[in-house]
């Protein structure tokens, strides 16, 4: 006993200045957990909402993170699948800015071949995501569909799925992120400042919508008629009735943890079909200025946080 580490941790809801860096006892696995030492951990959008108070996981204190990558440093009772030494990578909900987490064995999976753990990081959380939204709009060859913020860490993912699924995709991204998208594969760039999208994605047979708000109205009218709206946004803008009156389908899509869904992409990883874009990393001394950063909405791909 009587390890100590760095930790993130903040005691109020608010701007990103309330997170600080702060000593702690390193963490025991308990039956069924990997202790892991995190050499990496990336910044979500969805985070600084929960750092806000937006997203509501209970009363302060607590620390922020939900990816990680790194190298088993011990494992509890139970625990077959992992012993210390390996690299694995998963997701935690939340806790992951710490040099040290135990996480369930059932989240973790080990971290692609061919990829550090800052690249291996930046997955977990948007690959799931992207791959959940994938999956539920089912046979994509020929068909066209829309992604919104679609540079973004869960939006690049999901349009290298669509596009190794067979999809046509039209994406909405400022102009400045166009060659980015088109180098991804998107046929079909949208810049949002200067056009109104629904005037322009006309007769899509998907929209995954990662913005939401008004974006969630506004893109039933880009559907064709029996047309699915997936959303995976805090405030997504629409229900289910909405898109019924309006003869379309509507699909909120939950994240899946599990470490066999992390395997998968492993293998899509390994294979070159799937790739992380890092816009840029921080050290974990300046995790306020990462989340100031996400909190633009201006990302391309993901910010990475390196320990």
């Amino acid at each position: 006993m009587g390890h100590r580490m760095r930790t993130a941790i903040q005691y109020e809801l608010g701007g990103p200045e309330v997170i600080r860096i702060v000593e702690a006892d390193r963490p025991e696995p308990r039956a069924g957990e990997v202790l892991v030492h995190v050499r990496a951990a990336s910044v979500n959008f969805g985070e600084t909402k929960v750092r806000s108070g937006v997203a509501e996981v209970g009363p302060p204190p607590f620390t922020l993170g939900s990816d990680l990558s790194g190298v088993v440093e011990q494992v509890g009772a139970g625990v077959g699948d992992f012993a210390p030494g390996d690299q694995v990578y998963g997701v935690f909900l939340i806790g992951t800015y710490a040099d040290y987490v135990a996480v369930p064995a059932v989240n973790l999976a080990r971290k692609p071949a061919g990829i550090d753990h800052v690249q291996a990081a930046a997955l977990p959380v948007a690959a799931l995501t992207a791959l959940r939204a994938a999956e539920t709009a089912g046979d994509l060859r020929g068909r066209r569909i829309l992604i919104h913020a679609a540079a973004g860490g869960v939006g690049h993912l999901a349009v290298q799925l669509a596009k190794l699924r067979g999809a046509h995709v039209l994406a909405t991204a400022r102009a400045d992120k166009h060659d980015f998208l088109r180098g991804l594969g998107v046929d079909e760039p949208i810049d949002y400042t200067t056009h109104d999208f629904t005037q322009v994605a006309r007769d899509v047979d998907v929209v995954f919508d990662l913005v939401g708000g008004d974006y969630g109205k506004r893109s039933l009218e880009s559907l064709r008629p029996g047309g699915l709206l997936l959303g995976a946004t805090l405030h997504p803008g629409v229900t289910e009735q909405d898109a019924r009156d309006r003869g379309r389908r509507y699909t909120w899509v939950s994240l899946g943890t599990e470490g066999r869904e992390l395997d998968r992409i492993s293998a899509l990883v390994s294979a070159g079909h799937v790739r992380p874009h890092i816009e840029r990393t921080f050290p974990l001394t300046e995790l306020v200025q990462a989340h100031e950063l996400v909190e633009t909405g201006r990302v391309t791909g993901k910010v990475v946080i390196t320990l």
